[in-house]
C-alpha cells in the first residue's frame, strides 16, 4: 500500500481534534475572561495528534508508541506548567496588545489567537502524522531514531529545568525586580524555548527514520522560527528590554543557542 494512502485520514482526524480543542479552549477563555488559557492547550494539542496517530495509524507500532510517549510526557508537563503560571492572574500582555490593535470581537479573537494556534499545531505536528502511516524503521535508520531520542532528552531537560529554575527564582521575594541569570539562564536567555526547539528536532529525526518522514523537515524549522522570531524569544525580549539590568544580561548571555556565560 502506498504510504500516502492513509495520510489524508490521519490529517483530517488530527485537524478535527485540534479544532475541537481550540473551540473548547476559546469557550473556557471567554468564560474566565482571559484568553491566555490558549497557552495551556498548546502542548495538549500535540498530545491529541500523537494519540490519533497511535490509534488510527497503520505504520510501525513501535515508532507510533515511542512518539506518543515522548510527546505526551512533553505536552502534559508543558500544559501543567502553563496552567500553574497563568492561574489566578490577568491576561497575558501579548494578547492584550494584540487585541487592542486588532479588536476584541469574537471573530478577531478566534482568528488572531485560536485559529492561528490550531493551524500552527496542525502544521508543526506533520512529523507525527506522517510517521503514523510510514513503514517500519529498520537497519541504520534506528541510529537516526536513537539520535532523535537523545536530542529530545536534551531539549526536554533544558525546557523543564529552565522552567523550574525560573519558578524558584520568582518565588523568592529577594529576587523581585531582578533578572534571572542563574543556572541554565546563564547559558541562554531562553533555555525553555531552546529546549522546545531541540526536542522537536528530535521528534522529527524519529519520524525521518522511515520514508517519507524526512519530508516534514519544515515542521521543526517552523517551530524554531516561531520560538525565535514569532511569539517566543523576540516578543519576550521586547517586553523585558526596559527592566533594570536586562541590557547587561543581554550583553553577557547568549540569545538562543547556549554557550558558556561571559
Amino acid at each position: 500500500m502506498n504510504v500516502f494512502d492513509g495520510l489524508p485520514c490521519i490529517a483530517l482526524l488530527s485537524l478535527l481534534a485540534l479544532a475541537a480543542l481550540q473551540g473548547t479552549t476559546y469557550l473556557i477563555g471567554r468564560r474566565i475572561g482571559r484568553y491566555n488559557v490558549v497557552d495551556v492547550s498548546w502542548g495538549l494539542g500535540f498530545v491529541l495528534v500523537a494519540l490519533v496517530g497511535l490509534l488510527a495509524g497503520d505504520g510501525s507500532l513501535t515508532r507510533r508508541l515511542l512518539l506518543f510517549v515522548l510527546v505526551t510526557v512533553w505536552g502534559l508537563r508543558l500544559s501543567l506548567h502553563m496552567h500553574r503560571k497563568s492561574a489566578g492572574r490577568g491576561e497575558d500582555p501579548r494578547y492584550t496588545e494584540l487585541l487592542d490593535r486588532r479588536g476584541h470581537g469574537t471573530w478577531q479573537v478566534l482568528r488572531r489567537i485560536f485559529i492561528i494556534q490550531g493551524a500552527s499545531q496542525w502544521v508543526i505536528s506533520a512529523p507525527l502524522q506522517v510517521s503514523a502511516v510510514a513503514g517500519p524503521t529498520s537497519g541504520l535508520a534506528w541510529i537516526a531514531a536513537g539520535a532523535g531520542v537523545a536530542l529530545w532528552l536534551i531539549g526536554f531537560t533544558f525546557e523543564a529545568v529552565g522552567d523550574r529554575q525560573l519558578e524558584r527564582f520568582k518565588a523568592d521575594p529577594c529576587h523581585r525586580g531582578t533578572v534571572m541569570d542563574q543556572g541554565l539562564w546563564a547559558w541562554t536567555r531562553h533555555p525553555n524555548y531552546f529546549g522546545d526547539s531541540s526536542l522537536w528536532w528530535g521528534l522529527w529525526l524519529i519520524a525521518a527514520s522511515a520514508w517519507p518522514g524526512v519530508l516534514t523537515v519544515f515542521a521543526p524549522l517552523l517551530m524554531t522560527y516561531v520560538l525565535i522570531y514569532g511569539t517566543g524569544a523576540r516578543l519576550l525580549e521586547r517586553h523585558m528590554a526596559e527592566r533594570p539590568g536586562y541590557r547587561e544580561y543581554q550583553q553577557r548571555t547568549a540569545y538562543f543557542w547556549p554557550r558558556p556565560p561571559r
